[in-house]
């Protein structure tokens, strides 16, 4: 019952969320030195938040809640979140999500999904400057932004949604911690 309740608050705050960014004016363009899409968001909600009302975060959003992450990620933070897109979970071996998703993978899931996070808000400007980052997951992911904005091998597609806990890159691949 606590899941389900859980799944119905997710969505509540998904068709809210919904509702303000679709209010709100989306101003695209190029960063001269990344070659990365930025995205101007003057957001008062949270990384959570942020990332359901977009539409295209379901599958982490699942994932962040099958790994009880999803208030932590509410906290205060700073955090800085390279937030895979549902076609970058699509990418992954099928049945991979599916397995990652049940309770006994958890801790696997939890690894995979704080590999996601940086402490700290980084925005472009500053990524662009590093070799790598320390990941909250305890590995460092490498940054390479020689040809745009690549960390480990996922592109950088939206750089600087900005968030009340902190700021979003969106990635098109799942970055996998080494084992």
């Amino acid at each position: 019952m606590k899941i389900f309740a859980r799944k119905l608050l997710v969505m509540g705050v998904a068709t809210a969320a919904l509702g303000v960014l679709g209010n709100q004016a989306f101003a695209g363009k190029k960063c001269p030195t990344t070659q990365v899409r930025t995205v101007a968001l003057n957001n008062s909600s949270d990384i959570v938040d942020t990332a359901v009302g977009a539409g295209s975060f379901k599958t982490l959003a699942a994932a962040l809640t099958a790994a009880g992450l999803v208030d932590t990620l509410k906290g205060t933070g700073p955090f800085t979140v390279f937030a895979p897109t549902d076609e970058a979970f699509a990418k992954l071996p099928a049945g991979t999500v599916e397995t990652l998703l049940k309770p006994e993978n958890k801790a696997k899931l939890v690894a995979i999904l704080t590999y996601h996070v940086v402490s700290g808000k980084v925005k472009a400007a500053d990524v662009v400057k590093l070799k790598s980052a320390a990941t909250v997951q305890g590995q460092s992911v490498a940054v390479d932004a020689t040809d745009g904005v690549k960390i480990n091998d996922a592109k950088v597609v939206k750089a600087d949604i900005d968030c009340s806990n902190g700021v979003i890159h969106v990635i098109d691949t799942v970055l996998i911690p080494k084992e």
